[in-house]
């Protein structure tokens, strides 16, 4: 019997939708897809939301079609594979030009994460 234990909890009720698919890479980046075409970046570690981006749904298809229904990343963990509700597949590469300058985390861990 394998016994499991919870390390921390994510609060992912910030991104205000049902999620539908979630996935994590090597470097600790998880993507978390949105019922209304929201994805959200964490870092794996802290809980801490590092950036926010949204689907564009295929010409022809309603706003409401803009779900993400699975997400995975490639074997590199650098590019992001979204299945939608508009009837595509996307993938989604990293921002080769972004530095700690132009893209800045000002980010602070929250004394009261809760670790189980």
């Amino acid at each position: 019997m394998i016994k499991l234990k919870m390390c921390y909890d994510l609060d992912i009720s910030q991104q205000k939708t049902i999620i539908n698919a979630m996935a994590v890479n090597e470097d600790g980046v998880m993507v978390t897809g949105g019922d209304n075409g929201s994805l959200w970046f964490w870092d794996w570690q802290s809980g801490h939301n590092f950036q926010q981006s949204q689907t564009i749904v295929q010409p022809g298809s309603l706003d409401s079609e803009a779900g993400i229904y699975a997400c995975s990343y490639d074997v590199t963990g650098t590019r992001l594979v979204t299945c939608e509700a508009d009837k595509t597949i996307k993938m989604w590469k990293e921002d080769e030009n972004a530095t700690p300058e132009t893209h800045p985390l000002h980010f602070r861990p929250p004394k009261d994460i809760r670790r189980f």
